[in-house]
């Protein structure tokens, strides 16, 4: 009788859950979060119950909880950052995988994980048109990916040069010399310290006004320094959407006997776009890339993707084996041979049912449809008196400022938070190059033409506004960056 009731209260839970669900993605709820930090904390920082309380109640309690400060990313009116909307199919796939409770360490471990994992590697490769014989690691983003792939390249260049570090180990190791640009992403850097480099360790090469470096930069900081060296090029710019010249700087890094890294986070799905592969072209000779599946792919989060060309260095880079790590000979594909940790949920569930219902084309697609729309928003905004558009529409990225540099960080911040307030769509301003900019980024799943033109109208309906006001305003709203107080009286 226990068991029987318990078996009901999962079933209601699971009901309640999915019911919501379907309906947050109708798109019934706000785009912006509405509670303050300190309203979330009263809903959530609660204290810890002796004895718990029906699963019921604790659904519907978080709910409650978290909705008022969650953030419309899945609208296709979400323009903020690069991060994609998760496909229905993906999420639905995703909530398989949680009821199946698999742990995609080892083959042993869970079989259908491991081939799954198997087959969405193999596609990938041919939809991104990388090194066939390249291994995957199924990680949690492309921060993570490019730790696997700076690893790999770490352990294989100081091999180069006659050190064995899993003998000796980092310390007493031979300088790395490694070189990317000054504006390059922060995840480069910051999987590059947890591998135990240092400024010390980096060349950074200046960069020009889309945050791309100059390969004639690069030839002459390379030249200068013996020793392992490895590139890091960027296959779409956070900011400007650019790419660098990938193929003479693969060509620089074989000069060299250096490793190319590849951060193509978003930008590397350019390959699979008939009409922009050529953006990522000589991304193919690069020895390591790293890829994120929550954004153009549309994965759920928890989605990125370690692409190493040369097996081994991969496998080398994160090995692990244990006694219980059990193996047979006619195990399929290990996991864990890919990837940092052991224990860790079954990503390839997801990733196989998003890529079966896309297809080649579908993925294809949806990178050109994203494009054309923002390259559609671009020219609509370039045609408000100004405003200008910063970068080289090549992609999905606008970087959007003022053709007066005076009062710009003003004008743009409030244009911003207007446009926020209206609730109709969802934008952030960002620093770059010493300007405060608008950034735009259009790779939201549903996002398309009709949208941006919603977003343009407002733009220039709000715009002109905020032009009158810095003018009556004079000096003063130059030294004032928080034009939150006036949004209520323009909207």
């Amino acid at each position: 009788m226990a068991h029987a009731l318990a078996h009901l209260a999962h079933s209601d839970v699971l009901t309640r859950a999915a019911a919501y669900a379907r309906d947050y993605r109708r798109g019934n709820h706000p785009i912006s979060p509405s509670a303050s930090s300190a309203a979330l904390r009263e809903r959530f920082c609660l204290p810890l119950t002796d004895d718990g309380l029906p699963g019921a109640r604790v659904i519907d309690e978080l709910i409650a909880a978290a909705e008022p400060g969650l953030v419309g990313n899945t609208s296709p009116n979400f323009y903020a950052w690069v991060m994609g909307a998760s496909d229905p199919v993906g999420v639905a796939a995703d909530w398989l995988t949680s009821a199946w409770g698999q742990n995609a360490a080892i083959y042993q471990s869970s079989p259908a994980a491991a081939t799954a994992e198997e087959a969405v590697e193999a596609w990938l490769l041919e939809l991104l048109d990388l090194p066939r014989e390249s291994s995957v690691g199924f990680v949690g983003g492309a921060t993570m990916a490019a730790f696997v792939g700076l690893a790999a390249a770490r352990g294989e260049v100081l091999r180069r040069g006659g050190y064995d570090i899993d003998a000796e180990g980092l310390q007493g190791a031979p300088k790395v010399h490694i070189f990317l640009s000054d504006d390059a992403h922060v995840t480069n850097y910051a999987a590059l310290r947890q591998l135990g480099f240092g400024e010390a360790n980096f060349h950074k090469l200046p960069s020009d006004d889309a945050g791309l470096l100059c390969p004639d930069d690069l030839a002459v900081a390379m030249g200068r320094v013996q020793g392992p060296k490895i590139v890091v090029a960027q296959a779409g710019h956070i900011n400007s959407g650019g790419f660098e010249p990938l193929a003479e700087i693969a060509a620089l890094a074989r000069l060299h006997d250096a490793w190319m890294h590849v951060d193509g986070a978003f930008g590397l799905w350019a390959r699979a776009s008939t009409t922009r592969k050529h953006l990522a072209m000589g991304a193919e000779l690069a020895d390591s890339w790293s890829v994120d599946g929550h954004k153009w792919l549309q994965l759920p989060y928890e989605s990125g993707f370690a692409i190493v060309r040369n097996k081994i260095a991969h496998q080398r880079a994160m090995q692990k084996s244990a006694g219980y790590l059990n193996a047979a000979e006619e195990d399929g594909r290990n996991p864990s041979a890919f990837t940092p940790g052991l224990s860790r949920r079954a990503q390839g569930f997801a990733a196989w049912a998003v890529l079966r219902r896309l297809g080649r084309n579908g993925v294809a697609a949806l990178v050109d449809r994203h494009c054309d729309a923002a390259s559609r928003l671009a020219r609509r905004i370039s045609r408000v008196g100004g405003l200008e558009v910063l970068n080289r529409m090549d992609l999905n990225q606008i970087v959007v400022g003022c053709h007066s540099l005076s009062n710009e960080c003003w004008k743009i911040t409030a244009l911003a938070e207007r446009l926020n307030a209206g609730r109709c769509v969802f934008v952030r301003t960002a620093l770059w190059k010493g300007r405060t900019v608008l950034r735009l980024s259009v790779i939201s799943q549903d996002s398309e033409a009709r949208h941006v033109e919603t977003l343009a109208e407002l733009i220039e309906g709000i715009w002109p506004k905020i032009e009158t006001e810095a003018e009556n305003m004079g000096g003063w709203c130059q030294t004032n960056s928080n034009p939150s107080s006036l949004i209520g009286l323009h909207m």
